[in-house]
């Protein structure tokens, strides 16, 4: 009986879970554009002579710039790895104390290093993608500005 607990538990993290995470993520994206439909139909229903494009530009979200986005994945890749550096110095501490079985310390091990190595992979993705996409941030950040100025 013992045994069915486990499975049950294997498959509720690695079936179960992605697949509610993806739906609820889904449900939410559809909520989002539904009210924006509403917004809009109310507009038109009040306004017809609205201008519907510029409406849609004032309420549809925000597009992430390019150095943005690398710096999300520098901060990502900086928590990540340091949760796998300390995962792994808490597994060499424990493997030299000897307060915790050789199973679970080689399952922390292993933890750790794919966290280190997830964290390790952002951060060479933020420093590659920082070289590759210089010129593009630096006409974003033109363009960014020649807006404000019109305004």
């Amino acid at each position: 009986m013992h045994h069915l607990d486990q499975i049950l538990i294997v498959l509720g993290c690695g079936c179960v879970l992605p697949i509610m995470v993806v739906w609820l993520i889904i449900r939410e994206s559809m909520n989002k554009t539904n009210q924006r439909t509403q917004i809009v139909l109310a507009a038109i229903e009040k306004n017809p002579d609205m201008d519907i494009e510029e409406l849609m530009k004032k309420i549809s979200p925000k597009k992430k710039l390019l150095k943005e986005k690398l710096l999300s994945k520098l901060l990502w890749g900086g928590i990540i790895a340091f949760l796998g550096i300390a995962l792994l110095g808490y597994c060499i501490v424990q493997g030299y104390v000897g307060g915790m079985p050789t199973a679970a310390l080689q399952q922390f091990s292993l933890f750790g290093a794919v966290l280190l190595g997830i964290g390790i992979a952002f951060l060479i993705n933020y420093y590659v993608g920082r070289k590759l996409l210089a010129k593009e941030i630096d006409a974003e950040e033109k363009f960014l500005v020649s807006q404000a100025e019109n305004k």
